[in-house]
This record gives structure tokens, sequence and C-alpha cells, in this order.
């Protein structure tokens, strides 16, 4: 994926303008700095999702060790997915008051605090605040909003481009870590795969140092893609007040409540349901536990080539419709899907893992463009909490699902469910209206595009 950045970098060999401390526009050639940042933020991402996972690989060990129940574990996973969604909108508003390295570097020590102390864990709630806390707080705040404002800072030209290639650290990290980490812990225990985490963590630190910067006038460029210069935003004050107050304004918009409704149905249909529940599905159907594994981790592979693709035509395809299109293909292969579980992979059921990676967080560009583009200023706060209402959608789906299973003995419901409920998705970005923002400093002020 470096290499992608390499080959991204290498096209604007042209001369570009870079400002002189003095004020002066100067003229050189080179890779853009904007490029470093973006690896930068890439790798710190990459780190974030590997450790955000680990969990779903210890809780075997855990349990076999210190007898507590499946449920009391998976409760420190559920609080670490509600704290990485709910952190994200107030990790947005830090950044603007203390900048994107501060806040970045911090949420990596809490990562490697978090996962290194449960080494020393005698009892079930150090648990809850090693895991759930710390990690969750730390994961959250290199959430995605954290990529909206590393492409709204930097990028202008290859933005949307950019917002997929750093949307897919999110697979690219479960795909690095963990596997390295299940073998770690079943080779020489869950403590050595902890403290792996843990040291991952402190070795992604030095590189968010070195590289990433809070904005281009720091080091006297412009945003990418632009000649225009721009100044520094001064360092906004209560954070958490700001957060808060994005979301007020942004609540009494139609745009913001549509966009929020189909993303909580993104994450009810994908982290909550496919993620949770396909292995024990397919088993269900007499298809082995690790070739449903196998399979839930292709899918993960697709999503990363999906989600740069979707970047790709968010530069150059109405956000809206995208969004559209991928809701409605989503909710039809889900309608689809009790019909291809078998004991074997069939054919069938290859094709709805190629599509259903392709698919899995393709709306994150469209809908980062939308809350950029309706919300100015306040679009990555306002998308940190867009984000949120995902997370939230995760996990009732991820509840629910289970419960319809107690209830009724199949999943089958759970997934016509899932599919109607992208159909409704469908219908909300199809109403978002066809409104542009028009930028105000301070504000988030909506014109009417004619």
């Amino acid at each position: 994926m470096a290499g992608f950045f390499h080959i991204l970098a290498l096209r604007p060999l042209d001369q570009r303008r870079e400002i002189s401390q003095a004020g002066r526009v100067t003229t050189r050639t080179g890779m853009h700095r904007a490029w470093l940042v973006a690896f930068a933020a890439f790798v710190a991402l990459v780190g974030a999702a590997g450790f955000r996972a680990a969990p779903s690989v210890l809780i075997d060990p855990l349990h076999e060790e210190f007898g507590w129940s499946t449920a009391m574990i998976s409760s420190a996973v559920s609080i670490n997915l509600l704290l990485y969604g709910l952190t994200a909108p107030f990790a947005a508003a830090l950044m603007e008051r203390l900048g994107m390295r501060r806040v970045a570097v911090g949420a990596l020590l809490l990562v490697a605090a978090g996962s290194g102390l449960t080494v020393f864990m005698t009892a079930s709630w150090q648990l809850l605040l090693c895991w759930g806390v710390l990690v969750g707080t730390g994961t959250g705040s290199m959430a995605l909003a954290f990529v909206a404002t590393v492409t709204g800072r930097w990028f202008v030209r290859h933005r949307g481009l950019v917002s997929g290639v750093l949307t897919a650290a999110g697979a690219a990290g479960q795909l690095v870590f963990l596997p390295v980490i299940a073998m770690l812990a079943m080779d020489r225990g869950w403590r050595s795969a902890s403290l792996l985490v843990a040291g991952g963590a402190l070795v992604v630190v030095p590189i968010v140092l070195i590289l990433l910067r809070d904005h281009p006038s720091e080091v006297g460029t412009t945003a990418y893609g632009t000649t225009e210069p721009e100044e520094k935003p001064p360092p906004s004050r209560g954070s958490a007040a700001r957060a808060l107050t994005a979301l007020r304004d942004a609540a009494k918009t139609r745009v913001f409540w549509l966009l929020a409704g189909g993303f909580a149905i993104c994450g009810a249909s994908t982290n909550g349901l496919v993620g949770t529940h396909f292995v024990p599905a397919a088993h269900e159907h007499g298809m082995p536990p690790t070739t449903a594994a196998s399979l839930l981790a292709l899918v993960g592979l697709f999503d990363v080539a999906g989600t740069i693709a979707s970047g790709w035509f968010t530069d150059r395809v109405d956000p809206r419709r995208l969004l559209a299109g991928y809701y409605f293909l989503r909710g039809i292969s889900l309608l689809l899907l009790p019909h291809l579980f078998a004991p074997t992979t069939e054919p069938p059921m290859w094709a709805f893992i190629i599509f259903y990676g392709l698919d899995w967080v393709a709306t994150v560009p469209p809908t980062v463009a939308l809350c950029r583009e309706r919300f100015g200023m306040s679009g990555p706060i306002v998308f940190g909490w867009v984000f949120a209402s995902h997370q939230i959608g995760a996990s009732i789906a991820a509840y629910g699902a289970g419960l319809i299973h107690d209830r009724l003995g199949s999943y089958d419901l759970a997934w016509y469910l899932a599919g109607g409920l992208c159909g409704l998705a469908t219908l909300f970005s199809i109403a978002i209206p066809s409104v542009g923002a028009r930028r105000e400093p301070g504000n988030m002020a909506l014109t009417r595009r004619a």
C-alpha cells in the first residue's frame, strides 16, 4: 500500500508551488508533502484497526485461564465498540484544538497502555477498563473522523481517492494483525499477544511524530491540488463544547438525519450482523467454522479494493447516487444470503463474498464527501457523529440478530430485515436534497445550489 501512495505521488512531478516563511510563493519539483502525511495516517489507521480487532481472538484464552463467561468478556468488546464510535466526534474537535499529531500520539499511547496492562489483571473489571475504556478511547480517536480531518486539510485533488485508501486501512489492519496475534496466542499465550499489540502501538508513534503535520501552512506548502494558500485556523477552545455545538447545528438539518440514518443501517448490516453472525449462521448449515471464518477474512480483503474504488468514484460521481447504489445492491445480496448457505462453498457464495467485500465500507468516501460539502469546516466533526450512529446501529444489530436466533432458531429473519433496512437507506440517500455548502468561517451556513 505504501507503493500505491508512491505511485500517486509521482504523478505531480510537474512543478508545485510552495509558500516560503516570508510569504512568497516559490516553485520546486518533488513529492508533495501531503503524500507523506497520508502515509503516516495510513500506518496509524492500520495499527488502530489491528489493535481494535485483537480481542476477538483472545476471548477463548481468557475464558480458559480466568473462567470468565463469554458474555462478560464480550461486554468489554461492546464497550470498546461503543467508545470507538462515540469518541470520534470529540476527537475530531480535539484535533482542531491540539492538532492531529498530538491526538494521534496520545491515542496510540492509550492503546499501548490498555493492551500492555492486561498482562497484570486479576479481576474482570480490569478487563473492562483496559480493553473497553482505554483501547476503545484510543482507537476511537483514530477512527474515520481522523480520515475526514486529514483529507480535508491536506487534499483538494484526489480527496475522495485518498479517503478510500485511508478507510481501507481498517481492513488492512485486521488482515495484517489478526493471523499473527492468533498464532502467537496459541503458541505462547495471550499475554505475549497483548504485549505485541502494545509494542506495535509504540512503534507507530515515531512515524506519526516525524511525518504527520497538522496543516500545510506548518511546512510552507498548500493542500495537494491547489496553489491557493490557506492560513491555519486558530486553535478552538472547549473541544467537548465544539463537538456538541456541531451536533446541535447539524441536527437542525435534514441532511444530517438522512446521513446518520443511512450510516446506522450501514453499521447494522456490516459489523453488527455479518461481522458478528456470519460464521455461526454458516456453521448451522453444515459449513466448518474455519471455512466460514476464512470467507469472512476474504470479505476484508476485497473491502480494500472496493473502498479505494469507491474513493475514486466519489471524485467523479454524485456521492448521493453512489450511496443509493451501494445500499440498494447490499440489500439485494442480504435478501439472497439465506439461500446461499451450504456445507461447502458453492459459486453463488463466492459471488456474495466478492461483492459484499467490495461493498463493505464503500459507503464511507461518499459519506465523508457529503459531510465535508454540506457542513464546511465542521464536516469532520459532523462525520464523527454520523460514524457514531454507525456503531450504535452495529451494536443493536449484533444483539438483535442473536435475540432473533434464540427465539426462532434461525437467522433468516435477521438477514431479511437487514435487506429491507438497506432499501430504506437507499431511500434516505435519494432523499438528500441537492444543495451545496458555502463554507463560512465559524459556521455551517448552507446555500441552495442552482
